[in-house]
């Protein structure tokens, strides 16, 4: 062991209260723990049976074949749901838990809910030959992030167990747990669908560099919290290898998940990368991640967070529903909200009285507007993508054209007049308000959302294909000059863009920016602080402040609009300019 890692290690040892020794060992001694009385068979003890091996052919993972098992304890009722357990590495992993003598013993005593066991292996692509390998997923399945494993679990092997068994569809009712790579698989489906999976078990997790998983203790910090109970367990001897430190990636997680507030606990020791230490707490990991059931999970509330923008008891608030596809959030003069739904042309005004949000038709037929802004004369402007035209309506909703012969998505407009994108040309342009257009930027990938800084300095563009926002600087002929790659912004697992769209300003002079993600928040540097979930599974494509005092974040997200109240102040370029505070660096 290394001087500088030993002293990392006794560094973080002392932060989290652990028991470390002072010099290192050549060889880790044999690891020995107690049985826990509850892991062992006791007597008048219901005896739930295992059902099993079934085989399984997936589809979300072609040409995979594996098997699992299932536990279903005695006092299974088929007229009630029952919860579930989901354990990653199959039957040998729960054995090696002894989880039918643990579950049989907490079910009986009344410190875990009546929960059918599904303990499912990984996939194999079996080999065609006898002198060819088959092809172990493994890794592909449980290192990697995204969705992929929820939904297998969600569209395949839950509804096919619901079959024979009645499960609980309620995500406070499932838990998921996993050892190594089984354990960042495991997490990651609850973080990934915390609306169906909400306590997680993570043993010897491997939150390491093999498949993007160095990424989530950064993630957990910066996301809106998720209704998660998590309980982690590792040791100070766990592996420490090309793709990082397993013990180090833990107490990262670790301090991450406090950071944001989340109800975790945790058990370190110093054992290696193995599941004795595992084995030796199971009962009591168990008892805690089933502590007072039936009470929901809520997601907290950060209090540490440099940026903290959420409400406690504001979450997202559905406004209106039934349409195809939303866009182009802008607010007017006295708070309401403009917005599109881009496949019918129809453009919508929603207004709140203070007791109800009432939606209207504001335009029949908008010629295919996306983006929407209120301009300096109080007028609303529109990027008509069918026509390619940039319009102006009044409050009647009387459409006067600008300028034609210009294909458009998205615009911003200020008292020097309108910038708008040009996507399929790679283009941004200028146009002034009688008609007169420039090409002020070329080169962009997708050249999408565009708003300007709160002082009106730059103008700031999304490129949907990019990993990057844009910066420019505004000069008074409107030209553009210093263009610079300047906001970096997070995407998805497997993605190699952003889908960055429509993008807001506050009055701190940070950038919101509407992303596959959701939405995330940048300060004047240009760095994501907070990301804000999306409320729905569905592409997230504008987002605006809107209210009487515009601290109501509003979103278009698929079919539907949302909004939530927030901590910050959002502001408008076709008003008097904002100088925001000095960043902090």
């Amino acid at each position: 062991m290394s001087r500088i890692f030993l002293a990392t290690v006794l560094v973080l040892g002392f932060l989290f209260g652990l028991s470390l020794p002072l010099s290192a060992a050549p060889q880790q001694k044999e690891e020995a723990y107690e049985t826990h009385p509850d892991s062992i068979k006791k007597p008048n003890v219901p005896e739930g049976k295992v059902e099993g091996p079934f085989t399984w052919k997936s589809k979300i993972y072609p040409g995979t074949v594996r098997d699992y098992y299932l536990y279903i304890p005695s006092q299974y009722d088929p007229a009630k749901p029952a919860c579930t357990f989901i354990v990653q590495d199959g039957i040998n992993r729960a054995r090696e838990w002894k989880l039918p003598v643990v579950m049989d013993n907490l079910i009986a005593q009344g410190e875990m809910p009546i929960t059918i066991g599904i303990f499912i292996d990984h996939g194999v692509v079996p080999a065609l030959t006898e002198d060819a390998q088959p092809r172990f997923n493994r890794s592909f399945e449980y290192d990697s992030l995204g969705d992929r494993y929820a939904r297998f679990l969600l569209e395949e092997i839950l509804p096919e167990v619901s079959k024979t068994y009645n499960l609980s569809t309620d995500p406070n009712d499932r838990s998921i747990g996993g050892a190594s790579s089984g354990a960042i698989c495991a997490f990651n489906a609850a973080w990934e669908r915390p609306n169906e999976f909400r306590r997680v078990l993570s043993t010897i997790g491997t939150y390491v560099g093999l498949r993007g998983a160095d990424e989530v203790a950064t993630l957990v910090r910066k996301t809106e919290p998720k209704p998660l109970k998590i309980f982690l367990q590792d040791g100070s001897t766990d592996l420490d290898i090309y793709a990082g430190s397993w013990w180090i990636a833990n107490l990262q997680l670790l301090s991450a998940l406090q950071y944001a507030g989340y109800d975790v606990n945790h058990v370190w020791g110093e054992g290696g990368h193995n599941g004795k230490h595992a084995a030796a707490i199971m009962p009591d990991a168990l008892r805690w991640l089933w502590k007072d059931h039936p009470k929901p999970i809520q997601a907290s509330v950060p209090t540490k967070a440099r940026l903290n923008l959420i409400i406690p008891d504001h979450d997202w608030e559905l406004i209106a529903d039934g349409y195809q596809f939303t866009e182009g959030p802008a607010v007017g003069v006295d708070g309401e909200v403009y917005y599109v739904d881009v496949p019918t042309s129809k453009i919508y005004v929603a207004r709140d009285n203070g007791y109800e949000v009432n939606v209207s038709v504001f335009v029949e037929d908008s010629q295919g507007a996306s983006g929407l802004m209120l301009g300096p004369d109080k007028k609303l402007y529109a990027a008509q993508g069918k026509s390619q035209r940039i319009v102006r309506y009044d409050q009647s909703g009387k459409e006067e054209v600008i300028v034609e012969n210009s294909p458009c998505n998205d615009l911003a407009v200020y008292a020097g007049g309108i910038y708008y994108t040009d996507p399929g040309n790679k283009k941004v342009f200028h146009v002034s308000f009688d008609g007169v257009k420039k090409e002020v930027d070329s080169g962009l990938g997708f050249a999408n959302g565009l708003i300007l800084s709160a002082d009106q300095s730059l103008l700031l563009v999304a490129d949907s294909n990019a990993v990057h926002t844009y910066s420019y600087q505004i000069q008074p002929d409107g030209s553009l000059s210093h263009k610079q790659e300047y906001g970096y912004l997070h995407i998805p697992h497997g993605a190699s863009k952003s889908s960055a769209d429509g993008m807001t300003m506050d009055d701190q002079g940070r950038l919101y920016v509407a992303t596959a993600m959701g939405v995330q928040i940048l300060d004047q540097l240009g760095r994501v602080n907070q990301i804000l979930n999306k409320p729905q599974n569905a592409f997230l494509s504008n987002v605006c402040f809107g209210g009487a005092d515009r601290d109501w974040m509003w979103v278009t997200c698929g079919d539907k609009v949302y909004r939530r109240k927030v901590a910050a102040k959002g502001v408008v370029s076709w008003e008097k300019t904002t100088k925001p505070p000095k960043p902090g660096l």
